[in-house]
């Protein structure tokens, strides 16, 4: 069943989106070659104590850390470690807060140093496609119409779309319905309405879509070893559009 939002829950839902954005813009300067994925959770985690709310990740079904944090390969879900970043990776921080009992959920791919070409070309489509895939959100669009989006821009040049995860409802619950599949065809699926809330965030992988989960249950990597980019927002459908609630300062990101 999807929760309807009235404009008093997405006041203060927009709140927890607004710090969950503001995560990522604090971290950034700390996503350096020598930094441990260790220790960009544990700044996050503090920052976000720090403004009386909670990291969602902790805990949740058992993850053992406050973000999620993907190299490379990573696609999604990676657990942070003292696996130091090194020049030239790409790392995915996916943030999720609760504030007044509201999620915010967003993440988006840094480079680390100088990035090599063909992973700023996966990372700079990756971003495209999910901005593409925003412009798509009003009333009477249909969730087919997000994922024709996305899947239209990244084949196109040579990319392929993780099939096995994507966008869902959100709000008092971290996964809500709907499932917002990032692939798909135009005027097929669910209706979208206004109050509807949703996550869209796009997993484009360099090689193949295939992917296999790690012995910790948790982290997915592409199966040939190709690089894996994402960028997440959460949004709310008004009666025109779409507002990007984790997007701050007019910000892509």
């Amino acid at each position: 069943m999807i929760h309807i939002k009235s404009d008093a829950e997405i006041e203060v839902m927009r709140k927890s989106c607004h710090l969950a954005a503001e995560v990522l813009t604090m971290i950034e300067p700390f996503v350096k070659p020598g930094v441990t994925t260790n220790e960009l959770n544990d700044i996050c985690h503090e920052y976000i104590l720090a403004h009386n709310a909670i990291p969602a990740p902790l805990n949740y079904r058992g993850f053992p850390k406050s973000i999620c944090s993907s190299v490379n390969d990573e696609i999604c879900h990676g657990i942070p470690s003292e696996r130091k970043l090194r020049n030239g990776d790409i790392v995915n921080l996916d943030i999720t807060t609760i504030l007044n009992k509201y999620h915010g959920d967003t993440n988006r791919t840094f480079f680390v140093g100088t990035p090599r070409k063909r992973a700023q070309r996966l990372v700079e489509t990756t971003l495209e496609a999910q901005q593409r895939a925003i412009e798509t959100v009003r009333p009477g669009a249909h969730l087919g119409d997000i994922g024709a989006a996305i899947q239209k821009y990244v084949e196109a040049r040579g990319y392929s779309v993780v099939r096995e995860f994507c966008g869902h409802g959100i709000g008092l619950n971290f996964h809500e319905e709907p499932q917002v599949l990032h692939f798909g065809t135009v005027g097929e699926g669910l209706e979208l309405k206004k109050g509807m809330t949703f996550t869209i965030e796009p997993m484009i992988n360099e090689g193949k879509a295939d992917l296999k989960i790690l012995d910790d249950k948790w982290t997915a990597v592409t199966l040939d070893g190709s690089n894996s980019a994402q960028f997440e927002h959460t949004l709310w459908v008004t009666d025109t559009g779409c507002e990007v609630l984790t997007r701050t300062n007019g910000t892509a990101f």
